[in-house]
């Protein structure tokens, strides 16, 4: 078991280095389908997402391209949506014993969302023009911005996914800003959100430790290989085949 997530932690380190697609939308469901509980997996990767985007937290701060005013509003939004997805799948549990089918099909219609997202972004992210959100200053958009923070906050709570991937899609049409910066952004948020769900999950004894440690091992070495290919690659090309996968993982699990 050991060797086999290593090398999935490579495959999957590789994938996100190469074409930026989300490293839970490629895991959660993999770990799911090789037989690991749906609550260990989800726990588990939030608590490897944590760790990894950590890193690039770090580095995104070195170059002053987060903007930590967007990041606060968010997650006034998101901090309180995972508590109360954490706390649902908890109530769920002790009432109804249904944790485990919950969370695999709030899993499926997510890597669905996350599939058509990426997609959306590939084909139509740079044709998207100023509209009237973008043009209003982050104070008049406190409500909705705290707002799409709770709701995805939420989602990642339940399912692990969506932390980067959907955040960026609702950056992207919601506000004006470089792409330096909706990375840097979108990965420092990422960074207290999985966090938090991480410990959350923790609490509830939903994550295997060793697992963490065997798919950062693999990983970190694959996210530095899939970097120094990715200007070689031709990514859109390669987003499309894996949300294409996600998609189908997706449908599979519901």
């Amino acid at each position: 078991m050991t060797l086999s997530i290593l090398l999935m932690g490579v495959l999957v380190g590789f994938l996100v280095g190469l074409t930026g697609v989300g490293g839970a939308s490629l895991l959660t469901p993999v770990l799911v389908m090789i037989g690991i509980h749906p609550s260990i997996a989800v726990g588990t990767d939030l608590l490897y997402n944590s760790i990894t985007k950590l890193f690039g937290t770090i580095q995104h701060w070195r170059q002053k391209t987060i903007d930590f005013k967007l990041v606060k509003m968010l997650a006034m939004g998101s901090i309180p949506g995972v508590i109360l997805a954490v706390t649902c799948l908890k109530l769920f549990e002790s009432n109804y014993l249904n944790q485990e089918m919950i969370i695999k099909h709030a899993l499926g219609y997510v890597l669905i969302l996350v599939a058509l997202a990426t997609m959306f972004k590939v084909f139509f992210g740079h044709k998207l023009k100023e509209n009237r959100w973008q043009l209003k200053s982050l104070a008049e958009k406190r409500g909705l911005t705290i707002t799409i923070g709770a709701v995805l906050g939420f989602i990642v709570g339940l399912t692990s996914i969506g932390s980067g991937s959907l955040y960026a899609i609702a950056m992207l049409y919601f506000f004006r800003m470089s792409t330096a910066q909706l990375v840097g952004t979108d990965i420092a948020h990422a960074f207290f959100l999985a966090t938090t769900a991480g410990l959350l999950h923790a609490s509830m004894g939903n994550v295997n430790y060793m697992l963490v440690l065997n798919l950062l091992i693999g990983s970190i070495p694959g996210v530095l290989i899939g970097s120094m290919l990715s200007a070689k690659a031709h990514t859109n090309l390669l987003r499309t085949i894996i949300a294409s996968l996600v998609l189908l993982s997706g449908i599979k699990l519901l």
